[in-house]
């Protein structure tokens, strides 16, 4: 069975609603699900999983979460080829970088090897619709069934 790990950072807890909302999303399609939030879990461990997922709030100016810095950078190390990968992020509107974490770890995902099949999540502080989460969860572990039956 395809297992999806499912890495987040927090800091008001919006972030942490969304992972819970896509989590259930994965969960419901029947996927096995792996959740840390950092700092716990250490990058090469994505490299055990079909699906990764990643999410992050926004900091300041655009800038990633403090706690994914050196997850972050210590992904350079990954082989993350035939892997898939998503991204979810919150954000706010009031600054000129909108959710662009999101941007940012997609970018490394892709850069590591891995293929995005879903255009990045990017909520505006929390989530107001929670069905959109739990369908990107869904949506993404359909993905990772059809990549990896």
């Amino acid at each position: 069975m395809a297992k999806v790990i499912l890495v987040f950072a927090s800091m008001t807890g919006n972030t942490e609603e969304i992972a819970e909302l896509v989590g259930k999303g994965v969960s419901d399609a029947g996927m096995e699900l792996v959740v840390r939030e950092l700092p716990a879990g250490e990058p090469k461990e994505l490299e055990d999983y079909d699906g990764i997922i990643l999410g992050s709030y926004t900091y300041g100016d655009g800038e990633l979460a403090d706690e994914f810095l050196d997850f972050f950078d210590e992904m350079n190390e990954l082989n993350l080829s035939g892997k898939l990968g998503a991204v979810f992020g919150s954000g706010d509107r009031a600054y000129d970088q909108f959710c662009v974490a999101v941007d940012i770890l997609s970018d490394k995902l892709v850069e590591q090897g891995a293929e995005l099949p879903l255009e990045g999540l990017k909520i505006e502080l929390a989530p107001e619709d929670e069905e959109v989460c739990i369908a990107f969860g869904r949506s993404f572990a359909e993905k990772v069934k059809s990549v990896h039956a």
